[in-house]
């Protein structure tokens, strides 16, 4: 296929390379601007994880948290021109799909609706990122159930508790970047994620406890399994 070409000073045709194109916060969303649909969806897919994230923590449900990315995607793209730079791209949206999400959380307590805590457990939820070391299908088990319950654990947590932790310590943004997202002071910023990490400890060290009453469980096949072979050996001796 022939590349669009360009003039050169000395009139020789020079192909136009997308090794080009701006790529910065401020290129794209100009580029955005001036009708690149490939731009938008270029943002899209730098932001889809964290944007989504976002939404879900004050939606607590997957649906409802992808409904609200679209139609904030939506916004953001009719108002992407007002965007001048002054913050990460990524901020802006977020600020976006935070308002759209409280808005849609509004709505839905006024309805008396009841959203579910746990999410669709699909392929495309978000996961916390644990250990990336090669692990056998027992490992991996392991790792799925562990990463399934620190879900429940933040899904708990109180709202404003919530929001916070997983900007700050999910998608790891900045005390300053969380603070302007949800348009509330630094100060406030430290002191929930403080708490929020202190209720997630809690909450995950009394699972602990619990567990280790469990631990080297003896019992149901295992213990059918082992009573069956004596048995055996004894009813019919070797």
């Amino acid at each position: 296929m022939n590349l669009p070409v360009i003039q050169s000073p000395v009139n020789q045709p020079l192909p136009i390379l997308a090794a080009n194109l701006d790529e910065t916060d401020l290129g794209l969303a100009q580029r955005v601007a001036a009708g690149d649909a490939g731009a938008f969806e270029r943002i899209m897919r730098k932001n889809n994880r964290m944007l989504f994230r976002a939404a879900r923590a004050i939606l607590h449900d997957d649906t409802e948290a992808e409904d609200c990315l679209q139609t904030a995607y939506l916004l953001a793209y009719r108002a992407i021109g007002k965007f001048n730079g002054e913050s990460r791209l990524s901020t802006w949206l977020a600020r976006i799909v935070i308002n759209e999400a409280i808005g849609r959380s509004r709505a839905i307590a006024r309805r008396g609706a009841m959203v579910p805590i746990d999410g669709a457990d699909g392929p495309d939820a978000p996961h916390l990122q644990l250990a990336s070391e090669t692990a056998g299908p027992e490992e991996e088990a392991m790792r799925a159930e562990l990463r399934k319950l620190i879900e429940q654990r933040i899904d708990a947590l109180p709202e404003p508790f919530r929001v916070v932790f997983v900007l700050r310590g999910v998608e790891e943004m900045t005390v300053e970047e969380t603070a302007t997202v949800l348009g509330i002071p630094e100060a406030t910023v430290r002191s929930r994620f403080f708490r929020a990490r202190g209720l997630l400890r809690e909450s995950l060290a009394r699972e602990v406890d619990l567990s280790v009453n469990d631990a080297f469980a003896f019992d149901g096949a295992r213990c059918d399994r082992l009573v069956a072979a004596v048995m055996k050996r004894i009813v019919t001796p070797a």
